[in-house]
């Protein structure tokens, strides 16, 4: 009673200073030395630094104040009659104080009721903006003064246009756009009555009264919020019934409905590199080059494969055990939330604690508070912890804290946090665009960006650039290749994944089963020096790759993009083409401050391979998916338009699948950031292929199938496979012999080469007389 007296003495003591000085403004400034009220009237707000998908899906904010600027002819009615409803239910009538609410609240204690705020909405804003939070006759005077200046300087409107945009809701978010998604995860214009009047009843308490700190606070003031609401007119009394029952999904911090935190990350960087710190709040828009479909697809395709991988091994443990009482009901569910408060939370890994362990399942409470259980299948994986004693090294138990994922179908299982990461990219393969990255397993844990930074051994992946070349050295996919034994005159000899060899076999059957054997002889041909010097074409780093035999195998180094790049310029027939990330950078007023220049047009003058190559390098590269090592990409995706290599290295340590549909090339990997093997049976058809065939079905769903088309010229079908046409008559690699060496096929006379019937076997007439090298033109810059 004390307190509410001296409260009552203060509020009464300042109405009393304000109606003495209720003359010209000027004069109460002049007496309490009132601070300029500019900052309101010329109202500029901090606006972050906000990164979109080209589709206009929000991907990050950067800044200290997470704030989305909404002008009131944009804000919900009902998110605004919320609001006043409970905040200053006169607004629209009172001249910036409310005296009647004045009095009704210093009177509350002596009538015996609770004591209400009566700080009007203009007062609260000027609290906000120009004074300090501390209480004094002083303050508050100041407060009821300035409250009264600034409906005298701008309209009612525009107040409140202010408020709902500058007032505190936590969370880090500033007004009632950004609470909405960072509560919601959804737009203000999408939320029930009961999501608004969740918001608006946050400015009375934002830190420890909102739905994550404390749902049950936030919960009570939401109801008073709904009376209010209900009391003024702005719901109906059933309405407010089914409001007050309806159970908000309150999304956990950190969540967001889409994730690239990597290309944000590189969208953050390169405009701080460009204007500084001061961008975290000039309200400075990047948008990106992805598409938040294809984005989303790649995150999830990324996370899905790992976790499967993840279940290949086993279960490592809880990540800590925590101390619960013996309790239950309320005080266990508030010691469980205590418990977990440090730990972070996930969207599809969630984050729980053990309450209770029976013999036919685990009780869980999770960070949002549900309580679940799991059985059956979901307890498989750690069924050798449940059972351990209790001294042993992994240990389910009362208290420990897990991750949890849910099935299609709704029932949980136990997961972990996976040690294997990741990389996807996905580029247009005419614009160089990039549709969609992902860096790491989760950017949080792995910010490295494993898909534009990492440079790791490509391994078979690589051989169809070199192939490429060798279609410049006069072999063709017919040349038949030796998959026989092979020792270098260093001593070293390499043998195919399976340890086995097939014998004589073509190029197209080699590259298809990815035959080491085939590749080395091929490459010795070619020579490694002309090969690197052809990568080059594709965009890839010449001295980062091998001049020896090795190259043959693919033990250069290479990123995910780059490779993505590269199967880029077999996709549009020849070109290579420029990455790009950031699309535009506008500041606040939209006015555009960059713009990524558009890929340069196709031309026969910036070729990187001749059309012929492309075409006859997309034939090959389809037969890889149809019937060799990626066969499950056109068996799953049922479509014959797909094209692509799978490549592993030594002890699959780096697993990849590049590959390409004619509008998109997209690249996989998989490893661990610090290379060490994933298996004996792993490999990259394990491994990297699911995830590109998983992004692939939705980014090709509804797409008709484009056949590869007719061959261009330069190119002539022969015995059932194609020739360069020069080369057509002989003259062509028709053999690559272990004993013999290159063998070239005997020249045909033009005049009788349409009446020559083809040879009876597999293997081409040859000759050991080899004609001159093919020249390597210089690779475009």
């Amino acid at each position: 009673m004390l307190r509410s007296r001296h409260t009552l003495r203060q509020v009464l003591f300042a109405s009393v200073l304000v109606c003495a000085f209720a003359g010209p403004p000027h004069a109460a400034a002049q007496t309490f030395d009132l601070p300029p009220i500019d900052k309101i009237v010329n109202y500029q707000p901090k606006l972050p630094l906000q990164v979109f998908t080209a589709d206009g899906v929000e991907i990050a904010q950067f800044g200290s104040e997470r704030r989305e600027y909404l002008p009131l002819a944009r804000m919900p009615k009902l998110m605004q009659q919320a609001v006043l409803a409970v905040e200053d239910a006169r607004f629209r009538e009172h001249a910036g104080i409310d005296f009647k609410g004045m009095a009704r609240a210093a009177l509350a204690p002596l009538l015996g009721n609770r004591m209400h705020g009566a700080s009007t909405i203009t007062q609260q804003l000027v609290r906000t903006m120009l004074l300090s939070r501390e209480f004094s006759v002083e303050r508050k005077t100041k407060e009821i003064l300035l409250a009264l200046k600034v409906e005298q300087a701008i309209s009612k409107d525009r107040i409140l246009e202010i408020y709902m945009n500058e007032i505190y809701l936590g969370n880090r978010s500033y007004g009632f756009a950004a609470a909405s998604q960072a509560y919601y995860g959804k737009p203000l214009d999408k939320l029930s009555i009961a999501e608004a009047a969740m918001l608006a009843g946050l400015p009375q308490n934002p830190h420890y009264a909102n739905p994550v700190a404390n749902l049950p606070r936030a919960t009570r003031r939401q109801h008073t919020v709904l009376d209010r609401m209900q009391a003024t007119g702005a719901i109906t009394q059933a309405q407010l019934a089914q409001a007050k029952a309806e159970k908000l999904d309150i999304k956990a911090p950190g969540l967001r409905s889409l994730t690239a935190g990597h290309v944000a990350e590189m969208a953050r960087r390169a405009v701080v590199e460009r204007f500084g710190t001061e961008a975290y709040s000039a309200g400075i828009r990047v948008t990106t080059s992805l598409r938040s479909t294809e984005q989303r697809a790649a995150h999830d395709a990324v996370q899905r494969a790992v976790l499967a991988y993840d279940r290949r091994n086993p279960w490592r443990g809880p990540e800590a055990n925590e101390a619960l009482p013996s309790a239950t009901g309320p005080e266990l569910e508030k010691a469980a939330a205590a418990a977990l408060k440090d730990h972070k939370d996930d969207d599809l890994l969630r984050l729980g604690i053990v309450t209770a362990i029976t013999s036919k399942a685990v009780q869980v409470q999770l960070a949002g508070g549900e309580a679940i259980s799991v059985s059956g299948e979901g307890l498989s994986w750690a069924k050798t912890a449940l059972a351990a004693s209790a001294k042993a090294p992994v240990k389910l138990q009362r208290g420990s804290v897990i991750r949890l994922v849910k099935g299609e179908t709704g029932a949980w299982a136990i997961s972990q946090w996976p040690q294997a990461e990741s990389a996807f990219v996905a580029i247009d393969t005419r614009t160089g665009r990039v549709r969609a990255l992902v860096g790491s397993f989760d950017f949080s844990k792995q910010p490295f960006n494993h898909a534009t930074q990492a440079q790791r051994q490509p391994g078979s992946a690589f051989k169809p650039f070199l192939v490429s070349a060798a279609l410049e050295e006069r072999v063709m996919p017919a040349t038949v290749v030796d998959d026989l034994p092979f020792t270098a005159a260093n001593g070293w000899s390499p043998s195919n994944s399976n340890g086995q060899f097939a014998g004589p076999m073509t190029l197209r059957e080699g590259l298809a089963k990815s035959s080491n054997l085939v590749s080395v002889r091929t490459l010795q041909h070619t020579t490694p020096n002309r090969a690197r010097e052809w990568s080059a074409r594709f965009g890839f780093d010449a001295a980062k790759q091998p001049d020896n035999l090795t190259l043959a195998l693919g033990t250069g180094s290479a990123s995910p993009l780059q490779m993505a790049r590269g199967y880029a310029v077999f996709a549009n027939g020849g070109w290579r083409v420029n990455s790009i990330v950031i699309e535009k950078i506008t500041d606040a007023q939209g006015r555009t401050i960059f713009e990524a220049p558009a890929q340069e047009a196709f031309s026969d003058d910036n070729r990187a391979i001749p059309e012929r190559n492309a075409w006859v390098m997309s034939s090959l590269l389809n037969d890889v998916t149809r019937s060799g090592t990626a066969a499950r990409a056109q068996s799953l995706l049922k479509r014959s338009d797909v094209y692509g290599k799978t490549g592993t290295t030594d002890d699959a340590v780096d697993n990849w699948f590049g590959g390409y549909h004619p509008s998109i090339a997209a690249v996989a990997w998989m490893g661990h950031s610090q290379p060490k093997p994933m298996g004996d049976r792993e490999s990259g058809s394990r491994l990297a292929l699911p995830i590109w065939i998983d992004f692939m079905q939705t980014v090709l769903k509804g797409l008709p199938v484009q056949p590869l088309g007719d061959a261009p010229p330069g190119l002539a079908q022969i015995d059932g496979d194609w020739r360069y046409s020069e080369w057509a008559n002989g003259n062509w690699v028709a053999r690559i012999s272990a004993e013999s060496g290159v063998q070239y096929a005997v020249p045909v006379p033009v005049s009788t080469a349409p009446a020559t019937p083809a040879p009876s076997s597999s293997e081409p007439t040859p000759t050991q007389t080899p004609p001159p090298p093919s020249p390597v033109p210089t690779p475009p810059q």
